[in-house]
């Protein structure tokens, strides 16, 4: 049974619960509970509802790419030939086949995708662009921008 409550919906401890949990997934309920001024038994159920309605979509580690050996970033920008519902469909299922691809995300603009894609180095990189990338369905053109140094990247997000 899914709780119907939109995220406009979450209250103050909701929020404070995800803000906890965006800094450390590994706290104890006990601790969280400590943390945003509630006993026990309501941030479990808060926990529960939060996770069943789709909010907390997950826990994970957050790895580093620099100690796997993942230095290299490019963005990829992807033009497509057919951008219909059955084109981009295809698209999408094949690039999440592709474990270099970090991310794509449908753009409106002069292109169709931008992807991140991380590689050990330039020569891996070539090689997933030529192999991988570009022999998606429907891929007519990319464009490549390579990062020289990450400012900033995905960290705790802000539930407020």
């Amino acid at each position: 049974m899914q709780d119907e409550r939109a995220s406009g919906d979450l209250d103050g401890f909701d929020r404070a619960i995800l803000d906890e949990l965006a800094r450390d997934g590994r706290i104890s309920v006990t601790e969280l509970a400590r943390r945003v001024g509630l006993s026990k038994s309501p941030v479990q159920a808060r926990l529960k509802r939060l996770e069943q309605t789709g909010v907390i979509r997950g826990y994970r580690a957050i790895l580093d790419p620099i100690r796997l050996g993942r230095e290299h970033v490019a963005f990829v920008e992807v033009k497509l030939t057919d951008t219909r519902e059955a084109a981009l469909e295809a698209f999408n299922a094949a690039v999440a086949a592709v474990p270099e691809i970090e991310e794509a995300h449908l753009i409106a603009g002069s292109f169709d995708y931008l992807l991140k894609v991380r590689t050990p180095d330039m020569r891996a990189y070539r090689a997933v662009l030529a192999e991988r990338i570009s022999t998606l369905p429907h891929v007519a053109n990319t464009s490549t921008y390579v990062a020289m140094q990450a400012v900033k990247e995905s960290g705790p997000m802000d539930a407020g």
